[in-house]
C-alpha cells in the first residue's frame, strides 16, 4: 500500500488498487490514479519513485514520467499506472481490468503506511 499512499500524499485522484494476480502472469496488483494536469500526474509518479526507492523498492521500470500523460511505474508485484484525467477516460482501464477484484485500502493504513521524517517506511 506504500505506492497508493505516495500517490494520496501528492493529491493523486480517483485512486484504485485492483488485484490482478488471477488475470495476468506478470503483476499481482494494479494501482490506478489521476492528476487533474500532466504537471500534477508528473508529481504524483515522481513522489512514488521516490517513496519506493528510500523503502529499498526500486522502479523496475519508469515509462512516461516527463510528459505526464500516462506514466507507467513497474514495480514487479505492483504497477502503477498514473494518469492526466482525460487520458484516463479515453483508454479506461478501470473498465478493461473490471473482472480484476478491488480492494479498498483504509485511510488509517495508507497514512501509517508513509514514512515520518527519521522514520523507514513500511512496505
Amino acid at each position: 500500500m506504500l505506492c497508493a499512499a505516495a500517490a494520496l500524499d501528492k493529491k493523486g485522484e480517483d485512486l484504485v488498487v485492483l488485484e490482478v494476480d488471477q488475470l495476468t502472469g506478470y503483476a499481482d496488483y494494479f494501482i490506478l490514479v489521476s492528476g487533474r494536469s500532466t504537471r500534477q500526474a508528473s508529481s504524483v509518479g515522481e513522489n512514488i519513485v521516490r517513496v519506493l526507492k528510500k523503502a529499498g523498492r526500486p522502479a523496475l521500470g519508469i515509462e512516461g514520467l516527463k510528459e505526464g500523460r500516462w506514466i507507467l511505474l513497474d514495480f514487479g508485484e505492483v504497477v502503477v499506472h498514473v494518469f492526466h484525467q482525460p487520458v484516463r477516460k479515453f483508454y479506461d482501464l478501470d473498465s478493461l481490468w473490471g473482472d480484476a477484484p478491488r480492494l479498498e485500502p483504509q485511510a488509517a493504513e495508507l497514512a501509517a503506511a508513509l514514512p515520518l521524517p527519521g522514520k523507514p517506511a513500511t512496505q
